[in-house]
């Protein structure tokens, strides 16, 4: 898996990257940077919405604690996640294969022979 998905806040604007989203949410970035930063939010909803929704915490200096904490916890997930499938995944197993194939041919074979006994009688 792309180490992108696993990043919370990667999808959130295609235009501005983490750092700049950071800073802006800090109050850090000059007016003219905050007003191109927020220019590139308006054009999605979901943008809008996030970044309202970041806007709510009340340390700005703990949000890049807060961001590197849940980017740790998604890693975590889906890790787990992607282990779990590949425990569940069938691996290739020649002799499974073989095994079926013979099961295959003797039920074949039997068929035959029964039918042919029938037949006879």
């Amino acid at each position: 898996m792309s180490e992108n998905y696993k990043d919370i806040l990667s999808h959130l604007s295609t235009d501005v990257d983490q750092e700049t989203l950071l800073l802006y949410l800090q109050g850090k970035l000059s007016e003219e940077k905050k007003h191109e930063v927020e220019k590139q939010l308006l054009q999605s909803d979901f943008d809008e919405d996030a970044v309202d929704g970041l806007q709510e915490f009340k340390d700005k200096e703990q949000l890049q604690y807060m961001v590197e904490m849940l980017n740790r916890d998604l890693k975590k997930k889906t890790a787990k996640k992607k282990n779990r499938r590949e425990k569940m995944k069938i691996k290739d197993q020649p002799w499974l294969y073989i095994s079926i194939l013979i099961l295959i041919l003797l039920i074949v074979l039997s068929y035959l022979a029964i039918h042919k006994l029938l037949k006879n009688n």
